[in-house]
């Protein structure tokens, strides 16, 4: 991993960069991106690519999203995005990640969205045996700090007891893990590159029981 970093380029995001999102969040208008274009460009965008293709001999390449926002469809018509992530793909919509965004740094892994057949997989497997071991992989990580996090039913799934031992496990239709970092010093030097790799391998179990008993 050292090696990586040190052959890229220069790897780590500024405390200018969370402050380029606070100042989007506030003035979320074209005339402003205009304006601040290239900082995003330098702040942002190139450290993230740089992050990413330090990271990718180990974990593969990753997907940086674009700033734009999608508005066709939302009542929220503001253009511009208030975080830069990137995503490194290990099954359909299955993952690392990694976030700026005005309060700071974030790193996670996980699934953010399931089909309908995916989500019986999950759900049998919670149920069976598996379920058991992915309780082990969860209680680990968040003893360590992560935040469990994803979308959930109401109450329990259709045709799952609310009694259930693992209730609350069935009731998630995609699972997160995220630590939030804020803007410590090391974000803005190589050393950024490493922690995040330590993170993604840490997370890396979650991500092979997914693929275990999930990922088609």
């Amino acid at each position: 991993m050292a090696d990586a970093v040190a052959g890229s380029a220069p790897v780590g995001f500024t405390v200018a960069a969370a402050d380029f999102y606070e100042d989007l969040e506030n003035d979320n208008t074209k005339s402003f991106w205009t304006a601040h274009k290239q900082d995003y460009e330098t702040l942002v965008r190139a450290p993230m690519v740089a992050l990413t293709d330090a990271l990718a001999d180990e974990f593969g390449p990753a997907k940086i999203f674009r700033p734009y926002r999608d508005v066709r469809f939302s009542a929220d018509k503001t253009p511009y995005k208030t975080h830069q992530g990137a995503y490194v793909a290990t099954a359909d919509s299955t993952g690392y990640y990694v976030q700026l965004d005005a309060s700071g740094l974030r790193v996670g892994a996980g699934w953010y969205g399931a089909d309908s057949r995916a989500k019986t997989r999950y759900r049998e497997a919670v149920d069976g045996r598996a379920g058991a071991a992915l309780e082990r992989i969860l209680a680990g990580l968040t003893d360590a700090g992560y935040a469990l996090g994803g979308d959930k039913v109401r109450t329990q799934p259709r045709g799952w007891p609310a009694d259930h031992r693992r209730i609350e496990l069935l009731r998630h239709n995609t699972l997160t893990l995220m630590r939030s970092y804020g803007t410590p010093d090391w974000m803005s030097t190589p050393g950024l590159a490493v922690r995040v790799a330590e993170d993604w391998r840490a997370l890396t179990p979650l991500l092979e029981w997914h693929r275990k008993h999930v990922a088609a």
